[in-house]
């Protein structure tokens, strides 16, 4: 993302939401955050993105993660365009659990590097792409991922990156190919053999490779 690295301190910008006027570091308090853009209103990705991310709001909040969107367009037609999620979710007498926060004039998107120069409106401005950051309590960037407009983003898979950070920040692990909560993770390579010892009571194992380096190291968190 141009500008914004995996360490960087995420910026404690000011916006209109469909909440009211936020700070964003006073938004997320000492909690970890989440903040997905979608390139418009009453578009059909977006839709369905956002009725995903409503239906399970619950599992990004019993991770102690709060969760905000952005999209380009004003808080009332954000407040509109929710109306038409919670109806696609069948729950249309529900408000969205997560604010909105409105990038009309696209100054966000641009100091975050949203913009995605292939997808344009009918007046040729560039659209936000779909963008996920995720950041920590220390208000730090812990991850991004950047999706192309004409391609929806798997939420699932975007739990699983949370309990991976959340357990990483805790832990010296690191969580393999495929990893989800309750598979074993691998011990990190700048730990000694008895220091992994020491840290892993349940015990660590390791791999027989070919070179003979022991360099795959198991343990169950």
């Amino acid at each position: 993302m141009p500008g914004l690295l995996l360490g960087d301190e995420f910026p404690n910008f000011e916006a209109d939401t469909t909440i009211g006027r936020i700070k964003f570091h006073d938004f997320l308090g000492n909690s970890w955050g989440i903040l997905f853009s979608h390139p418009r209103d009453f578009t059909p990705v977006c839709t369905t993105e956002l009725a995903c991310a409503a239906k399970i709001s619950d599992e990004f909040k019993k991770r102690g993660v709060k969760m905000i969107a952005l999209s380009i367009d004003s808080v009332e037609d954000h407040r509109n365009w929710s109306k038409d999620v919670m109806a696609f979710n069948s729950e249309a007498e529900s408000a969205l659990p997560f604010p909105i926060i409105a990038d009309d004039k696209r100054e966000l998107s641009v100091q975050l590097g949203m913009l995605d120069p292939d997808e344009r409106d009918k007046d040729g401005i560039p659209l936000t792409a779909r963008c996920v950051f995720v950041i920590g309590p220390d208000k730090k960037l812990k991850l991004s991922i950047l999706y192309p407009a004409t391609t929806g983003r798997n939420f699932n898979e975007l739990l699983r990156v949370i309990d991976s950070l959340q357990l990483t920040a805790q832990k010296k692990v690191a969580t393999p190919v495929d990893w989800k909560p309750g598979d074993k993770v691998m011990v990190i390579p700048s730990l000694s053999e008895a220091e992994a010892t020491a840290l892993f009571p349940n015990g660590v194992t390791t791999k027989e490779l070919p070179s003979g380096k022991k360099y795959l190291r198991y343990t169950q968190p």
